[in-house]
């Protein structure tokens, strides 16, 4: 039987948990959480992406997202625009007020891998990110494989 504190599943679950925490702790001077912050670092790579979209890549529900969204729009960070052929789609849109703090959050992301990362050689950071991508890729490959037999199977 593995013992927990030897399980991959439970270390990465922990240190995922712990980098999700010293952010926050690493971003309180911000004045936003990290889920804010995850909203704003998302929807600067994805500028004018629809609602369901960005809560589809968050892995958030849509009203949780909406709530989100709701304070940065009423703190001047994101603006919501009509889609310019369909009026009921919203568009999202980082506002001038966010921009600079999109550099904030990116450097408060840094620093806290960087702090997660003290005294790991280069090397070695290199050989986690190529392990870590490899299972992701496994894992996606399975799980698409694993989606398209579930419909298969209930179309058949």
């Amino acid at each position: 039987m593995d013992h927990p504190e030897r399980n991959f599943g439970f270390l990465l679950h922990d240190v995922a948990r712990l980098m999700r925490k010293r952010f926050e702790q690493n971003a309180r001077g911000l004045g936003l959480t990290r889920a804010q912050c995850s909203v704003l670092a998302h929807l600067s790579r994805h500028e004018g992406i629809q609602q369901g979209g960005l809560a589809d890549i968050l892995e958030i529900e849509p009203i949780t997202l909406t709530r989100l969204l709701d304070r940065l729009e009423e703190a001047g960070f994101v603006e919501r625009r009509a889609h310019p052929k369909d009026r009921r789609i919203r568009l999202l849109h980082l506002t001038d007020k966010a921009h600079p703090l999109i550099g904030e959050i990116f450097s408060i992301g840094a620093a806290t891998r960087g702090e997660a990362l003290e005294g790991v050689a280069e090397e070695e950071r290199e050989q986690l990110f190529a392990i870590l991508s490899s299972m992701k890729a496994n894992l996606l490959a399975k799980a698409t494989a694993g989606s398209a037999g579930e419909r298969r199977a209930s179309h058949g």
